[in-house]
């Protein structure tokens, strides 16, 4: 099992900038496999759940949704099993509930979010233009 608590978030007008953190615990957590992610997704009322950044734990390899690339940079700290999202230049459209997630185990594209087993309760970003 995996556990994941977020934090971060809050409201800045458009331009502005936030930072998000999540920190995984748990046994389900390996950080020694080459197919441990961590990432981010978001959801916009009334819309799907979509994918922000995710990066590999084991060589820090990092992917990034067309969106925020250029204004978003995700990375780990390996000592305390956090991956942080430094959102830059932020737009209205970036406003949502995001959302950590990790994937220990499941086979897939790391843009997918049915990849991913485990999920935090979501931390609030909105954006005001």
């Amino acid at each position: 099992q995996v556990e994941l608590v977020e934090s971060g978030g809050g409201m800045v007008q458009a331009g502005g900038s936030l930072r998000l953190s999540c920190t995984a615990s748990g046994r389900g957590f390996i950080t020694a496999a080459g197919k441990t992610l961590m990432g981010w997704f978001r959801q916009a009322p009334g819309k799907e759940r979509e994918f922000v950044s995710a990066t590999r734990w084991t060589n820090e390899l990092t992917y990034y949704a067309d969106s925020v690339k250029g204004r978003f940079t995700i990375s780990r700290d390996s000592a305390k099993n956090t991956a942080t999202l430094q959102m830059n230049s932020l737009k209205s459209e970036d406003t949502g509930v995001y959302y950590c997630a990790v994937r220990s185990h499941r086979f897939g594209s790391e843009y997918d979010a049915s990849v991913y087993e485990y999920w935090g309760q979501g931390t609030q970003v909105t954006v005001s233009s």
